[in-house]
């Protein structure tokens, strides 16, 4: 584990007094932020950190620098805004700013938005505790955001549902994106978190192919769309796939 989120004030004022060169190497914004990616610091350890920092410089009169980590203090604040607290993935406030950005980007591809379901959440909490259904809910953000194109992002959209946005992603290749998170949650090996527990999901994926709307309106009306797939998908069965073709819903087929 890093050692730099333990070190005394004292520590790092020396460092910073005759080792400028190596501290600045070592405690600038990349290094806390990869720490905190890690899981070795959390962001109150790095908002406090640079902070110190900050006054640190300032008194020294190196106001660039200490402009600096005041920034990256700032930077940690606000992204603490807008990841979910339980399982780290970015929230709904996350999910509707970028989604309307997205959306407002006439130059942009495709965009693919695929809304996943717990399948039978409930009986999980209900059989096993909530404390294990914390622990699922951690462990799918995790799978969910394994294999994500460059740009792609995993939001918690509400309870036990999530939501990826694959952005300039064709539609053949967003089915398989989306199938693939299914099978990867199917596969998990959840019995050894408990004896007995199995977890899957539903996935309704939708395609935009226009850009240009600014409305927040427009968000919801697709997050819409891909929530009546998803509910496509499971009055088909649950754990699979539905999304919209040139003329109906299609669902992935699998090995059962």
């Amino acid at each position: 584990m890093s050692d730099f989120r333990f070190r005394p004030y004292r520590y790092l004022k020396s460092r910073l007094l005759y080792d400028d060169k190596l501290f600045v190497t070592e405690v600038t914004v990349s290094q806390p932020e990869a720490a905190f990616k890690a899981g070795e610091a959390g962001p109150g350890d790095l908002l406090a950190l640079h902070e110190s920092i900050a006054g640190l410089l300032a008194t020294q009169g190196d106001w660039r620098r200490a402009y600096q980590h005041m920034r990256a203090a700032l930077d940690i604040s606000h992204a603490g805004s807008l990841r979910d607290s339980l399982t780290a993935s970015y929230n709904r406030r996350y999910l509707d700013q970028r989604l309307r950005g997205l959306l407002a980007d006439r130059g942009r591809g495709a965009i693919a938005i695929a809304l996943i379901d717990l399948d039978l959440f409930k009986h999980v909490n209900d059989t096993f505790g909530h404390v294990v259904g914390d622990d699922v809910l951690r462990r799918v953000a995790s799978l969910l955001q394994e294999g994500l194109p460059p740009g792609g992002f995993c939001a918690r959209y509400g309870g036990e549902e999530f939501a990826l946005v694959l952005p300039d992603v064709g539609a053949e290749a967003a089915v398989k994106i989306a199938e693939d998170t299914r099978a990867r949650v199917a596969r998990h090996p959840w019995d050894e978190l408990r004896s007995g527990l199995h977890v899957t999901i539903s996935v309704g994926l939708s395609q935009v192919t226009k850009h240009g709307h600014e409305r927040a309106s427009e968000a919801e009306r697709q997050l819409v769309r891909a929530d009546t797939l998803l509910y496509a998908a499971k009055r088909a069965g649950r754990n699979t796939v539905a999304y919209r073709d040139r003329e109906s819903i299609q669902l992935v087929e699998h090995p059962q």
